[in-house]
C-alpha cells in the first residue's frame, strides 16, 4: 500500500469521524461528501478497467443522494406547511439511495461486482456508518417499515439467480441491512449489529480474498483440505444466522426486541426471508459437501483456518456462556 492510499484511507477515517461528532445537517452532509472524494481514489485500479466503471457509477449514486439530502436540508426554511412530510421522505430517499437499500439498490450489486474483496469490504461496512447516523437522527416509522420489508425480500431473492459470490454477498449486505433499519427502529443498539456484521465479513473476504474465489465453481476446486471445508462452513453458516454461530448473536438481539415490541407479524417475515438467504449460503457449501473430491492433509495454512473457525464458532460460544 503506498502513501496516497494511506493518506485515502485517513482521509475516510475522519469524515465518518467528522459526521458522528457533528450537530447541525450540513457538516454531517460535508463530511459524507469528504467520505465520498476518499473512496473514489482509493477504489481505482489501473491494471482493471472494471474498477474505472464501477467508481463511475458509484460518483453518480452518490451525488445524486448527497444532492436530494442537500436540497432537503435546503427546504428547511423555505416550506412551512406538511415540512415533515415532504423533506423527511426526501432525506431518507437520498440516505437509501447511498446505502443501496430497496428499492434503490440497482446499483449496488454492480458496482459490488467489479471490486476486490478489500475494496467490497470497505464499501459495505465503513462506508456505511455515515449514512446510518444520519438515518437514526432522522427516523420516519412509516418509511422505514417500507424500506426494512422491501431490502429484506430484496436481498433474499436477489441472491438466489446468481453464481457470483461477490453478488451474493451485496444481495446478503442488503438483507443484513434490513435487520439493522429494524434494531435502529427500536432506538437498540444499531451499531453492536454493525460492528459482528462487519467481524463475521471481515473473516469471510479474508478467506475469499486468501483463495482468490470470486464464483460459485471456484469453491469446490480452491477447497483443499477437510479443515478448509470446515472453514467455508462455519463462514457461511455464519453469514446465514445459524445458531451457535456468531452471526446468529445479531438476529437473536433483533428477535428479543421484537418479542417484547408485540411485532410478531413482521418478525415471522423476516425470519422466513432469512431462511431464503441461508438457501443461498447452502448453495455455496453443496459443491463440496454433495460432491465426492480428494481431500489433502489438514496442514495446508492451518494456522489463519482456524483462527476464522475460532472467531465464527467459538467466539460466539463464549458471548452466549458470559451472557448467561
Amino acid at each position: 500500500m503506498n502513501f496516497s492510499k494511506i493518506m485515502f484511507l485517513t482521509i475516510m477515517f475522519f469524515s465518518t469521524v467528522l459526521v458522528m461528532s457533528s450537530s447541525n445537517w450540513i457538516s454531517m452532509w460535508m463530511g459524507m461528501e469528504m467520505n465520498l472524494m476518499a473512496f473514489i481514489p482509493f477504489i481505482y485500479k489501473k491494471k482493471e478497467k472494471k474498477t474505472a466503471q464501477a467508481m463511475m457509477i458509484y460518483f453518480l449514486v452518490q451525488s445524486m443522494g448527497s444532492m436530494i439530502i442537500l436540497f432537503s436540508i435546503l427546504m428547511n426554511k423555505m416550506i412551512h406547511i406538511n415540512f415533515m412530510s415532504i423533506t423527511s421522505y426526501l432525506i431518507i430517499i437520498g440516505i437509501m439511495l447511498k446505502l443501496g437499500a430497496a428499492p434503490f439498490h440497482n446499483w449496488f450489486p454492480e458496482v459490488v461486482s467489479n471490486l476486490g474483496w478489500i475494496e467490497n469490504l470497505i464499501l459495505m461496512t465503513w462506508q456505511k456508518i455515515a449514512p446510518m447516523i444520519l438515518l437514526s437522527n432522522f427516523i420516519n416509522k412509516d418509511i422505514l417499515l417500507m424500506n426494512i420489508i422491501l431490502s429484506s425480500m430484496v436481498g433474499a431473492i436477489g441472491g438466489l439467480n446468481t453464481t457470483s459470490l461477490r453478488k451474493i454477498m451485496a444481495y446478503s449486505s442488503i438483507n443484513h441491512m434490513s435487520w439493522m433499519f429494524l434494531m435502529m427502529l427500536m432506538q437498540t443498539q444499531w451499531f453492536l449489529y454493525l460492528l459482528i456484521y462487519t467481524l463475521m465479513l471481515i473473516t469471510t473476504f479474508i478467506y475469499f480474498q486468501d483463495k482468490k474465489m470470486f464464483y460459485l465453481n471456484q469453491v469446490n476446486s480452491k477447497t483443499e483440505s477437510i479443515l478448509e471445508k470446515f472453514t467455508i462452513s462455519s463462514i457461511m453458516l455464519s453469514m446465514g444466522g445459524l445458531p451457535p454461530f456468531l452471526g446468529f448473536l445479531p438476529k437473536w438481539m433483533v428477535i428479543n426486541s421484537m418479542i417484547n415490541s408485540n411485532m410478531m407479524m413482521l418478525m415471522l417475515f423476516m425470519l422466513s426471508m432469512s431462511l431464503l438467504t441461508l438457501f443461498y449460503y447452502m448453495r455455496i457449501m453443496s459443491s463440496f459437501m454433495l460432491i465426492y473430491s480428494s481431500i489433502q492433509s489438514w496442514n495446508y495454512k492451518k494456522n489463519k483456518m482456524m483462527t476464522i473457525m475460532f472467531v465464527n464458532f467459538m467466539l460466539p460460544t463464549f458471548l452466549i456462556l458470559s451472557f448467561w
